[in-house]
């Protein structure tokens, strides 16, 4: 039995969920997100509490049981409270600006770069150097910053380009003149 998939997840007040064919929705105060069940397992809805279950033990029943409960969790931990992830751009000139539904960044080429946001994410910008990207789906909030930190990524010899806040650049020396 899978340690993680056997965990209810709770729902808190405010939250709904509806369960058709194998398409759950879930609604809550910050938006309303939809998924599709794998069918290998089920899910039970009873109580304020979504329980997944797993039918038989053949292996794709076993990897899926964990995965959907902690999808299912995600999407009920979206819906009320949102994710966030935070971006650092260091380097000189380098900066970042929101017009409209797009995000506009100074990294150094010889051209901006246009980042059209995908709809529900948010960027907030903070100092020109410092993102945030906020949204209530964690995959997508995840892939959005991976995708802005790909325009330019950290270097290890300055540290110029977009980072993660909580990650470290590992410094390398740079070449030492000739004696």
């Amino acid at each position: 039995m899978s340690r993680i998939g056997k965990l209810p997840i709770e729902l808190p007040t405010g939250v709904s969920v509806t369960l058709t064919d194998s398409i759950l929705t879930v609604k809550g105060p910050k938006g309303e997100l939809t998924r599709t069940i794998m069918p290998e397992v089920e899910l039970s809805i009873a109580e304020g509490k979504i329980s997944v279950v797993r039918p038989d033990d053949s292996i794709k029943a076993r990897s899926a049981h964990g995965l959907t409960r902690t999808l299912v969790n995600n999407m009920v931990l979206g819906v009320t409270a949102g994710y966030q992830t935070d971006l650092e751009i260091n380097g000189v000139g380098y900066r970042a600006e929101v017009k409209g539904s797009d995000l506009v960044l100074s990294l150094g080429y010889s051209h901006p770069v246009v980042f059209p946001l995908p709809s529900g994410i948010a960027v907030d910008v903070e100092k020109m150097t410092k993102l945030s990207v906020k949204g209530i789906d964690k995959e997508l909030v995840g892939q959005t910053a991976a995708k802005i930190r790909s325009f330019r990524g950290p270097e290890p010899y300055k540290g110029k380009g977009i980072k993660y806040a909580t990650e470290t650049i590992l410094r390398k020396a740079g070449k030492t003149g000739k004696k």
